[in-house]
Formats: structure tokens, sequence, C-alpha cells
């Protein structure tokens, strides 16, 4: 078993054990209030992937070995100013791969299981979908590559990145003050999670929050508005196969409903919500019915 392995294994333990005593917690602190079959089904996302991943069925990693081929320079992790480039890099690419996740229905339809849960905690942090290599988003850290950062070095920040982001599901931790303006934490990360029409589509940034700040998609958690979770229609399945694939089913139902070839391939790269009839249900459309109905 080489090194590597072993560290992955050692991590997934601790991180179930971790989710499991918050879910411990949570319980007896209000019995009844933890539901076990969202842990679980949480358990089966992930044990899928690991499957998954030994398949050679992914995109990233022949376009990343050709990109490396054709790499400006060759960058070394010997100093401090070269990991600052990388994590600054990474954290910038992370924001538009998150944005796009949101923002993009063909990438949605993956990210949609993420924000299924109904209930945020710790298990919800490793609900991440089936369907993430067949979609290609790794593709969005290519320029890393090219620029010079090896590939496995970007996969590896890429999953420190991920693993500093499983604190961050939980209602348990309030906010941290000054840290809130520079780092992704929990209360920011609550306002993500939350289906609220004023929440919606928020707070993408991975370990910091800077560039939902320079962008304009930064929310604050607020007292007067308490976080729904889950999705805008909400999923009550606990089958796991519903929920790794109902976004791709309602996609495709779309797709074969539209009026021609280009609405058909307009649902593919529109928001969520977005229809061809002007009936859209995208988060824009939904506050303007929103602002409307404030004015009347």
């Amino acid at each position: 078993m080489s090194q590597i392995v072993l560290i992955q294994i050692i991590v997934t333990v601790a991180i179930l054990c971790i989710a499991f005593a918050e879910a411990l917690f949570l319980q007896h602190r209000k019995p009844g209030s933890f539901d076990w079959s969202e842990a679980w089904l949480s358990v089966a996302d992930m044990a899928g992937r690991r499957l998954l991943a030994l398949l050679p069925i992914g995109i990233a990693t022949p376009v990343f070995s050709w990109v490396w081929t054709q790499r400006l320079f060759t960058i070394e992790l010997s100093g401090f100013a070269t990991f600052v480039l990388l994590f600054l890099g990474l954290e910038f690419f992370y924001y538009w791969y998150h944005r796009a996740s949101h923002r993009i229905r063909f990438f949605w339809a993956t990210h949609a299981v993420h924000h299924s849960p109904n209930q945020l905690t710790l298990s919800t942090s490793f609900r991440l979908g089936w369907t993430n290599k067949l979609t290609g988003t790794t593709l969005f850290y290519t320029p890393l590559v090219y620029l010079g950062f090896e590939p496995k070095v970007v996969l590896a920040a890429l999953s420190l990145n991920l693993l500093y982001q499983f604190w961050l599901h939980t209602t348990l931790i309030p906010k941290l003050g000054w840290l809130e303006w520079v780092l992704n934490t929990p209360s920011a990360h609550r306002v993500h999670h939350a289906s609220n029409l004023d929440y919606l589509d928020a707070n993408y940034g991975g370990v910091l929050i800077i560039f939902d700040r320079l962008f304009g998609t930064y929310r604050p958690e607020r007292l007067e508005e308490p976080c729904i979770y889950g999705l805008v229609k909400p999923m009550r399945t606990r089958n796991v196969l519903t929920m790794e694939f109902s976004q791709w089913a309602d996609l495709y139902r779309d797709m074969r409903q539209a009026p021609n070839i280009r609405s058909a391939l307009m649902l593919l790269i529109m928001p969520p919500g977005w229809s061809s009839d002007g009936n859209s249900l995208t988060t824009e459309a939904l506050r303007a019915k929103q602002s409307q109905a404030h004015l009347t």
C-alpha cells in the first residue's frame, strides 16, 4: 500500500468519525432532530465516488498531461512565493468553477447533489456527486498546469482545499469576527447552502471569501433570515440513484421537450430554472417577481 493511499484512508476514517460524533451530539442535544437517512446517503455517495475513481473515465487527466507538455514555465514549490501563487491561483479558479457549477445547468446537474441535504451537517461535506469526472470540472484548473505547476501538485492542492471545507458544513460554529472578511467560514458557507431566495448563488469561495467580495457574490448570514437548507425544490428521496441522477433526468426531459435544437442546447449552458418560453425560474427571475410583489 502506497503512502498516499494510506493517508487517504486515514483522512477518510477521521472525517467519518468526526461527522459521526457531530451526529451523536446533535441527536443528544435534540432527540429526533438529526436525519440519519441523509447521512447514510452521503456515505453512499462517498463510497460510490471511491469506486468510480478506479475507472479511467475522466477527461481531465489526458488534458492535463498534454497541457503539461505545452507549459510556459516549470514552477517548483521551492519557496514561500510559489506556495502563495499556487494557493491564490487555485482559490481564484475554484471560485469560478464553483460559480459555474451554480450558474450553468450542465455542471449544476452534478453539483446539486451536494446541495440536496435538507440539513447541514459535517456529513454533507462528502456528498459531492458521482458524475464530476464526466463533466470535466477539474479542467477549470488547467491554467495552473499551463503556467507550470505539475498536475499532481495542482490536484493535491485541490484535495487540501476541499479538506479545509469539511469543517464549514456545520451549524454548531458561530460567526468568527474579523475572519469573516477573509476566510470562508461556517457562517458564510451556511448561506451558500441555504435555499432562501436572498441567499441563493452566494459565497462560492473555497478557503478564502475575498473573491466573493471582489466579484459581488458575498452574502452575510443574518439573524433575521435563518437558513433553510436543501434545494429550492426540496429533495425528499432516500434512493441514492434518484439523488445522483434526478437532475440529469430532468435536464434530459427538458431538452427533449424544447421547441428547437437551439433551445435544447441553451438549457445546457443557462442557469438552473431557465426556459425558452420566458417563464424562467432562475434566481434573477424569482428575485424580480419578489421585488414586483413588494411594489404592488
